[in-house]
């Protein structure tokens, strides 16, 4: 894999950007290994306090606050820096990385959507899996590659 230069997400973070708390479609092994050429280290989690949610016009959910609930997915725990910077590089450029507090008693990081377009229904696991994940996972694996170069994630 190519070393790609940091987005300005990642630069705000220490040198060990530690564990990515997942709730979308980073959650499918095949979309992992589209992108990363492996399926890292992972647990499974939950975040309190808030919940993957629906976006109009996107098969992919934000993870929002909602009090009273919480979120499940995973933590992937063993990411490279290589890694690190590809996820970012291929994540929405308006998602915000912050650090939220984990039901393993730790904390991670997660890419939070910070507002707009919201429906009021969480995002649902099954129905991404059935209608939608074969040609997700086939975008990612031609996107990945180019992101692996530190070229744009355009079709």
């Amino acid at each position: 894999m190519t070393l790609v230069q940091p987005s300005s997400r990642l630069d705000r973070l220490s040198d060990a950007p530690g564990e990515l708390f997942v709730y979308g479609t980073l959650q499918f092994a095949v979309v992992l290994e589209a992108l990363l050429g492996r399926v890292p280290a992972y647990i499974p989690a939950s975040t309190p306090g808030w919940r993957a949610a629906a976006l109009e016009g996107r098969v992919y959910p934000g993870l929002v606050a909602a009090p009273g609930t919480a979120a499940a997915g995973l933590v992937l725990t063993n990411l490279t820096d290589q890694e690190w910077t590809l996820l970012d590089s291929f994540e929405d450029n308006r998602y915000e990385l912050r650090e939220v507090a984990l039901s393993t008693g730790g904390h991670g990081l997660a890419y939070i959507w910070p507002d707009g377009e919201v429906r009021p229904e969480d995002w649902d696991r099954a129905e991404f899996e059935s209608l939608h994940l074969q040609a997700y996972a086939a975008r990612c694996a031609r996107i990945g590659p180019r992101l692996a170069a530190g070229e744009p994630k355009g079709e």
